[in-house]
């Protein structure tokens, strides 16, 4: 009898090692708590983790570069990335030029539009990006897209980095300067609603938002053709008119490294009806996160395992 319980206490016991060896982590680099990619970023994790197989956490961090770099380096398994930075990674252009290139960086979905907003102090007079000039700017940390976009759109305009007081903090920093009288504008690339900029709007004075349109946006659109054409709607913030604005697309990025069953599932679960519910009802953005749009703007090569369910899907042939 004895011998028969030891013997089903080492059966239990080896199944208790068989499943924690088969459960993987998927660690998703996001961005700062104040953006669009952390809140967005633990939805999915909470939507594709599935106990006793794969558990996936959310982690902030400095946005795309730093996700790039993090899944280069193994720190992360995958990350938001916006479709510009991604694309310069893995083809070694772009602020890749002359640096090591993401050879192995895999596409798993394209997820939303990130729409650009130049943020400034309802009242404070400025009309266009060009009044920007000789201005306290903040244009998101080192590492972030923001901070990439933020000088591309500033060049368009004529405007060197020289030619403003540039600080180099996150949204959420730059909304309390603001308040504070200690900034003039700030820069941030997300999905609208950002939750610091939604804050700013329904604190002291409000907010206007600067358009970014016309010839400079064109000629941006032509140099840099990831960009898109959008507007944030009117009350997308509190008392914010609807303002015409450049977008890029935000990405779920991975590395050939990753197991591609691990990489199938993980997809697989992000599109099941479950997932699709709690994503739209979580975050405006999370109705964008459809199976259409997770094949749109991807400039780098599918991740197997994803590229398996979308051609089971349909979506891919």
């Amino acid at each position: 009898m004895k011998l028969k319980l030891f013997a089903a206490a080492m059966v239990a016991s080896v199944a208790l090692v068989g499943t924690a060896s088969a459960q993987q982590f998927f660690r998703i680099g996001t961005g700062g708590t104040a953006g669009t990619y952390y809140p967005v970023g633990g939805m999915i994790a909470n939507a594709v983790s599935q106990p006793g197989k794969i558990i996936a956490t959310a982690q902030a961090s400095n946005g795309s570069l730093g996700n790039v770099n993090g899944i280069a380096g193994g720190a992360m398994e995958a990350g938001f990335s916006q479709s510009d930075v991604a694309t310069w990674a893995q083809t070694g252009t772009g602020i890749f030029e002359g640096k090591p290139k993401v050879a192995g960086l895999r596409m798993i979905a394209n997820l939303y539009p990130e729409s650009i907003h130049v943020v400034v102090k309802k009242g404070a007079g400025f009309k266009s990006i060009a009044d920007l000039k000789g201005k306290r700017v903040a244009l998101d940390e080192p590492g972030s897209g923001t901070l990439i976009n933020a000088r591309l759109v500033l060049a368009a305009y004529g405007i060197k980095e020289s030619d403003i007081k540039p600080e180099y903090i996150k949204p959420n920093q730059a909304g309390d300067k603001m308040k504070d009288g200690a900034l003039d504008a700030f820069f941030f690339t997300g999905g609208a609603p950002a939750g610091a900029i939604a804050e700013l709007a329904t604190a002291g004075g409000g907010i206007e938002l600067l358009p970014i349109d016309g010839a400079a946006a064109d000629s941006l659109r032509k140099s840099s053709s990831f960009f898109a054409v959008d507007s944030i709607p009117a009350d997308t913030y509190k008392g914010v008119a609807a303002v015409k604005t450049l977008a890029v697309g935000a990405q779920l990025v991975t590395s050939d490294k990753v197991d591609a069953n691990t990489v199938y599932q993980i997809t697989k679960a992000l599109y099941s009806d479950a997932a699709q519910k709690s994503l739209a009802a979580g975050h405006a953005k999370g109705k964008y996160i459809t199976l259409q749009n997770a094949v749109q703007g991807v400039g780098i090569p599918y991740h197997p395992g994803a590229e398996k369910f979308y051609k089971e899907a349909g979506v891919l042939k």
